[in-house]
């Protein structure tokens, strides 16, 4: 997902905005985390990019999305991007104590 979300509507309110564009966040999340694994992986992992523009956009982990918007709410930004790549990943065994 790469899209750039508007904070104004001409019939809902911004907070109203703010949490349907965090619902659509997390429907798309959990979208991703349902599709079949290729061989080898054990889980989803994704790379997400957060700014008020696609070129001045940072890297941030998917557990800052949320407050990556409320943050851009309180600045009372006109619209923001956020990019969400989901790729398939291992975990890493601990190694075992001797």
């Amino acid at each position: 997902m790469k899209k750039t979300f508007k904070l104004s509507h001409e019939k809902l309110s911004i907070p109203r905005l703010v949490e349907a564009i965090k619902h659509e966040v997390k429907k798309y999340i959990k979208r991703e985390r349902r599709r079949a694994l290729p061989e080898g992986a054990d889980f989803w992992d994704f790379d997400c990019r957060f700014g008020v523009d696609e070129a001045s956009s940072e890297v941030i982990h998917l557990s800052e999305i949320n407050k990556s918007i409320s943050w851009a709410e309180s600045e009372q930004l006109e619209s923001f991007y956020l990019e969400i790549m989901a790729k398939p990943c291992t975990r890493n065994k601990k190694p075992e104590a001797e």
